[in-house]
């Protein structure tokens, strides 16, 4: 094999030339191999040397296309217009046309991070193929997103999310525009592996959480009390970062919280609404709190009238954790040591499910008014309290 520097992404093979040139970096996803190579099929010089500028020219203009259709320019808007032209006989709306129409009846209400994240999967589905009227996209279009969100070395999961998205937008909007059903990003295949390959969230043992508890009252400061009311309760970080005192029972006989929707802070299910009792830990937090918050939030810096910024309380308290918890450890894993720490005291399971906020089963679950106050915080402290 002959090489010429004098000749840019050329080189000789038994007299014919070749031209081979390497993907950037941040380009490999688009292309099956990280190396362009192919015969330029001739032994002169002069040609192989014209030929590899086009080619070269070529890639230079597709790889600005790319950089500029994947960033955020002011121009891109014309790019999804040119799908208007496209749309043929269907009468079904642009995927840019539904997705607007969900968001308009789903995310009322909801977080900047629910439009945030289906902005990103519709925009990751634009750049593959285009915007397209919902009847018009293919299976092999759900494929090829499929495939191009793996090669970025995504998990399973986030992967199984994104699509998943795109296919709960598309029903929705059939079943708003009377359409027939559309099947492209239903029933997607994601290999044999799929369960394998998704991280299981553990559970913190005992003694470390002991151990972490412990400096949260050394420290004694915001982020260690929520660290310690959700490490006693299970609680989900939102939830417990958007309580306010009005949510607090602390001089009750048996001291709770009565955990409900508020406008800056919703819940994830209906049966989220509960009463959390409060034990060990988490009862020291929360009268901790209560007497050093002026504000009418527990928690300030994560929480206002505006809305509740459980992304930047996730990071400060998984980072403070993380040289404090096993690996794969993080704070949501409190919630499931809850569950284990229940159990472990034998608690029913119809009151496990009520403490945490977990899906109940069975008509019966729908009659009556619940448990009352001291069954839950009985069953709840000798699960906070056992060794």
């Amino acid at each position: 094999m002959w090489k010429n520097n004098s000749f840019p992404y050329i080189y000789q093979k038994r007299d014919i030339y070749y031209f081979s040139r390497r993907v950037p970096k941040d380009l490999e996803d688009y292309y099956r191999s990280s190396k362009i190579t192919l015969s330029l099929r001739t032994k002169s010089p002069k040609a192989a040397k014209a030929k590899s500028a086009s080619l070269a020219s070529q890639l230079d203009e597709e790889w600005l296309t790319l950089r500029w259709r994947r960033n955020d320019s002011p121009l891109r808007k014309f790019l999804y217009e040119q799908a208007y032209e496209a749309r043929g006989h269907s009468s079904a709306p642009l995927m840019s046309e539904a997705k607007d129409i969900y968001l308009r009846t789903k995310g009322v209400s909801r977080p900047k991070t629910f439009t945030q994240a289906i902005d990103r999967t519709v925009n990751n589905l634009f750049e593959l193929v285009g915007d397209k009227p919902i009847d018009m996209y293919s299976r092999q279009d759900a494929n090829l997103l499929r495939d191009h969100l793996a090669n970025r070395a995504l998990n399973t999961a986030t992967v199984k999310k994104q699509l998943n998205t795109l296919r709960t937008i598309v029903n929705f909007t059939n079943r708003e525009c009377g359409l027939k059903d559309i099947n492209s990003f239903s029933g997607m295949y994601f290999g044999e592996d799929d369960l394998n390959t998704e991280t299981k969230r553990q559970p913190i043992p005992l003694p470390i959480i002991r151990s972490v508890q412990k400096e949260c009252q050394q420290h004694d400061d915001e982020v260690r009390w929520l660290i310690a009311l959700i490490s006693d309760t299970g609680m989900r970080l939102s939830e417990a970062a958007g309580l306010v005192k009005d949510d607090l029972y602390l001089d009750h006989e048996y001291p709770h919280i009565v955990l409900k929707v508020h406008p800056w802070r919703r819940l994830k299910t209906k049966g989220s609404e509960r009463i959390v009792s409060l034990a060990g830990e988490a009862l020291w937090a929360t009268r901790q709190v209560q007497d050093a918050t002026p504000s009418q939030f527990l928690f300030p810096r994560y929480c206002n009238e505006s809305g509740c910024k459980s992304n930047s309380a996730s990071a400060a308290l998984n980072k403070w954790l993380s040289s404090r918890v096993p690996y794969g450890c993080v704070v949501h894993s409190f919630r499931h040591s809850i569950r284990d720490r229940l159990r472990a005291v034998e608690c029913p399971h119809d009151i496990m499910d009520r403490l945490g906020g977990w899906s109940v089963g069975g008509i019966g679950e729908s009659y009556g008014t619940g448990y009352p106050v001291d069954v839950l915080f009985k069953w709840m402290s000798r699960g906070v309290m056992s060794n």
